[in-house]
């Protein structure tokens, strides 16, 4: 089949060349009934601009790197497909890179994503410390937008979900259906979503009971770590467990049912992210949901702002608020011997 060239839209369409090039470059407004027309012809005809071309001209790829730390996450596909549909709606195409969680590799999937002359670059850092170095440096050669987590204050924009107020939502929530006895199954790393989650709970459990932000268990955001800390916490007789991402919660729940303990009866459970498992759980969990798309569509607009010159001055940080989703696996237990001050026996619990 011959490509279709701007000569045959200009001849179609009535107008010149240029002004062809113009209206569908996007490189300089023209008049609503010019536009349409030239947009009509090159319909009509098939056109197809040649992207490489456009590239060597402008010296825009009109591509966008985003380096994730580890793909299996169900929250992050989740995030990755809201920010591809975002790009795409402004004519920008998506290029992935996975780092499983390590700075290192991280590094070099940053570099090799600027070795293909992205435009720029969304970044979901691994670690607020060890990734400073590399996005800092990428930050300097090209706009940068970091997704979800952190990495220091003024190194790059940064657009992420509100964290201290998703987990004060989770222990309001248990307060009010007369939790007491909590425990936070969370993540060690020095990931900022970690990191924040851990500091809002520690910041707001003492008032449910002064003695609970001592019983924290941190290992990473996974289902394995989330059956493991199962039985770390039993001996301390929660009556709820707070945990860090859905991930870490599934497994949890998974494990409670293994050991016969009743959820909610006994103990109730929540998550954070509400990824799509956590509604198909046994029983459905109560989360944290973060604003996926909102996040992705304030990353992309922000990231444009900086291709196009139209935003300069400091780094902006963008909190955008949670929503907690209120399921089975935290519903209101019945007054116990417990709240009484005594420890009851299984029958009492029954």
């Amino acid at each position: 089949m011959t490509e279709v060239t701007l000569k045959e839209v200009a001849r179609a369409s009535g107008c010149s060349v240029a002004t062809v090039s113009r209206v569908l470059g996007g490189t300089r407004p023209v008049g609503p009934e010019i536009a349409l027309r030239v947009k009509e012809a090159a319909e009509r005809l098939g056109y197809r601009p040649n992207q490489v071309a456009r590239a060597l001209r402008s010296r825009s790829t009109g591509t966008i790197g985003l380096v994730l730390p580890q793909i299996t996450n169900p929250f992050f596909p989740s995030l990755v497909r809201e920010v591809e549909h975002a790009l795409h709606a402004e004519g920008r195409a998506l290029l992935l890179a996975d780092c499983n969680d390590d700075p290192t590799t991280e590094a070099a999937r940053i570099t090799a994503l600027l070795d293909r002359q992205v435009d720029a670059l969304l970044v979901i850092p691994v670690d607020e410390k060890h990734s400073r170095d590399a996005v800092t440096t990428a930050a300097a050669r090209v706009p940068m937008v970091l997704l979800d987590r952190g990495c220091g204050t003024g190194v790059a924009d940064l657009v992420a979900t509100d964290n201290a107020s998703g987990m004060a939502l989770v222990l309001e929530h248990l307060a009010a259906t007369g939790r007491r006895r909590v425990c936070f199954v969370g993540a060690s790393g020095c990931d900022t979503a970690a990191v924040e989650r851990l500091a809002a709970y520690e910041a707001g459990v003492a008032s449910l009971d002064p003695e609970a932000p001592g019983r924290v268990e941190l290992g990473d955001f996974s289902l394995e770590w989330g059956r493991a800390a199962v039985d770390r916490i039993l001996p301390f007789r929660p009556d709820a467990v707070v945990c860090a991402n859905d991930l870490i919660a599934v497994g949890a729940l998974q494990r409670l049912r293994q050991l016969g303990v009743d959820v909610p009866g006994e103990i109730a459970v929540t998550g954070f992210d509400d990824i799509p498992m956590a509604g198909l759980a046994d029983p459905a969990l109560t989360t944290v949901r973060q604003p996926v798309r909102e996040l992705a569509a304030e990353a992309a607009q922000l990231l444009g702002s900086r291709l196009a010159g139209q935003t300069d001055g400091p780094r902006r940080s963008v909190r955008l608020a949670p929503e907690l989703v209120v399921r089975a696996s935290s519903a209101p237990r019945a007054p116990s011997a417990q709240d009484a001050g005594s420890t009851p026996t299984p029958e009492e619990d029954q």
